[in-house]
Order: structure tokens, then C-alpha cells, then sequence
């Protein structure tokens, strides 16, 4: 089966593309969506990791082009920016599932392999944080907004620079 990591971070890429080669996969990567589709034109993959966010392009931007090569491939989405907007429209184009990082060969393939739907999966004991809730509703308005942070920001009414300072610190952690 062929495997197509999509990561700008070289390092977590690097250390993904050896646990998912050892168990018994080939492995094809790329460091952005513009190399990605590039590589599409000769490697068909099965199975494909995506990054949301990186330089250029988002990795979401991938799935049309994934499924067109491939209509049975099991895509993951894969980012330490999780949120659920992301994980909506992840899904509405066609991505088998979604995971926030950090995250290791085993949950990765896990996700790829088993992703049936749980309708018994555990529902939180409490509401999500203030902090949490605002890093959403940031997320599903800058969605809608397809990434303008000026006209976020506008919708939002806040100033521009301060959504700016918000969007560089990492999501809200939430405890279980």
C-alpha cells in the first residue's frame, strides 16, 4: 500500500515516514500541498497523512485532488491546530478522519484503518473552556471568512492585530 505524508515539519515527517515504512507501507513525502500535487501526477496513494497548516497552501486543499486519484484512498487530517470547524470541512470534502497532534504511527493508521462511526463515543463530563470556546468561534468566523483575517476581524469586532495575536498562540488545551 502507498502512503503519502503531507508535513512541513521536516523532523516529524522524517520520524513518521520510518514507523509507517516498518510496518510495511511505501512511503512518499512532501513538505507542502504544491509538492504534494506534484507528486500526484506518477505516485498513487492508498492511505495519506495531511497537515492543515503549513507554508502556502493548506493540506485540506488536497482532498479534492486526493479523491480524483484515488476515489477508495483513506485521507487523515493531521495538525496541532485542531479545531471543529477545520474538522467539519475536513470531513464535507471527503477526509476519512481527523487528529490533532502530537500523534504516533499507531494512532495515525488506527485512525485510517478503523474509522468507522462510534455512536458510543464518550461525551465530555463539562462544557468546553471560555478560552476554548473563543478559539472556535475564532476558527468557524475566519473559516467562513476563507482565511481573510481583515474581514474576520471586522465580523468579529476586534482589531486586526489583536485576531493576529490570537491565531499565533496554539488552541486552548482542554482537561479530561
Amino acid at each position: 500500500m502507498n502512503f503519502l505524508i503531507v508535513d512541513d515539519d521536516e523532523t516529524f515527517s522524517s520520524v513518521l515516514k520510518r514507523a509507517i515504512k516498518r510496518r510495511g507501507f511505501e512511503v512518499t513525502v512532501a513538505s507542502s500541498a504544491e509538492q504534494a500535487l506534484t507528486l500526484l501526477e506518477t505516485f498513487k496513494p492508498d492511505l495519506a497523512t495531511l497537515d492543515l497548516k503549513m507554508d502556502g497552501a493548506s493540506g485540506i486543499t488536497l482532498i479534492p485532488r486526493l479523491l480524483e486519484v484515488n476515489p477508495d484512498i483513506r485521507i487523515l487530517i493531521l495538525t496541532g491546530y485542531a479545531s471543529i470547524s477545520t474538522a467539519v470541512e475536513a470531513i464535507k470534502l471527503g477526509a476519512t478522519d481527523y487528529l490533532a497532534k502530537p500523534a504516533d504511527a499507531d494512532q495515525i493508521l488506527e485512525k485510517l484503518k478503523y474509522s468507522e462511526p462510534n455512536p458510543d463515543i464518550e461525551i465530555a463530563d463539562k462544557p468546553m473552556s471560555v478560552g476554548r470556546l473563543e478559539w472556535e468561534h475564532i476558527q468557524k468566523v475566519l473559516n467562513e471568512h476563507e482565511g481573510n483575517i481583515s474581514a474576520t476581524a471586522r465580523a468579529l469586532g476586534m482589531h486586526r492585530r489583536t485576531l493576529q495575536r490570537k491565531l499565533q498562540k496554539r488552541p486552548v488545551k482542554e482537561d479530561h
